[in-house]
């Protein structure tokens, strides 16, 4: 089993741990990040606009992650405000990051006076990439797993992994969500050149991501129910779906053409 930490008491300190699967998702916001800054470039616009959105998006989207893993895990903290705030502990949801993301999207367009879509379109394949490789953080967690596999044949990574604590062989969830996210990071890439309006890569990144999601949540034996044979991650696929297909199907009635943006990011 990995050791779910890369370096334990830093500079001594008892306690002060790096774990590898904060550096993980760091490296995916530093990857997301060059991606973005070259999109911006290709869109004659200043990288400057990539940092500043993050230095918006990363606080909200933490907060707003852990804000939805605590309601829906709320038996664990309630009464605990201390308890609730210890995200080193563990436990961000991405769902929750995803809709914090969102907001900070608004929030930046409204003050810079930049297109709500553009501005998405341009983050979302960076987005996905960081979702692939963030799963990553679960196989050393050794987390997120799926059903148990109880036949000898099937007892294989990446179809299967052996979770220790367990001693038990499960589907590897944390794979099929990271490989289905690079299949979608591929296609969100190859149409961005490709678009035929403003918000066609965000559709496409809600319909994607939520097929995906809504058939691995199905495998996942670790999820919250909402009701009977249906799981709340599975709810919010069907909603990032059918949102994503409204935009498709609705998009020149719903969303007026936004003027040519000449603000304080182009390259003059």
């Amino acid at each position: 089993m990995i050791d779910r930490y890369l370096i334990k008491n830093l500079f001594g300190i008892n306690g002060l741990n790096i774990a590898w699967y904060g550096v993980i998702i760091a490296f995916g916001v530093l990857l997301g990040v060059l991606i973005a800054c070259r999109e911006a470039k290709r869109q004659n616009l200043k990288s400057e606009i990539i940092f500043d959105f993050l230095f918006l998006a990363l606080p909200i989207a933490i907060i707003c992650a852990r804000i939805y893993y605590v309601v829906f895990e709320w038996e664990q903290y309630n009464g605990s405000f201390t308890k609730m705030i210890a995200i080193w502990e563990g436990g961000l949801a991405i769902y929750g990051g995803v809709i914090g993301g969102i907001i900070a999207a608004i929030i930046f367009s409204k003050r810079n006076h930049f297109p709500f879509f553009r501005l998405v379109d341009m983050v979302v394949p960076s987005l996905i990439l960081g979702q692939a490789i963030g799963r990553w953080g679960n196989f050393v967690n050794q987390e997120a797993f799926g059903n148990l596999v109880t036949n000898p044949n099937l007892q294989f990574f990446p179809y299967a992994v052996f979770i220790e604590q367990l001693e038990e062989w499960h589907q590897a969830t944390f794979f099929y969500e990271s490989m289905w996210n690079l299949c979608v990071f591929a296609v969100l890439v190859y149409f961005r050149k490709r678009t035929k309006f403003s918000g066609q890569l965000l559709a496409t990144y809600f319909i994607g991501y939520g097929l995906g999601r809504f058939w691995i949540e199905g495998l996942r034996a670790d999820s919250l129910y909402l009701v009977p044979g249906l799981r709340i991650s599975q709810a919010l696929s069907l909603v990032l779906i059918i949102i994503g297909i409204i935009i498709f199907v609705f998009h020149k009635n719903l969303f007026k053409k936004t003027p040519d943006y000449t603000g304080k990011y182009m390259i003059k």
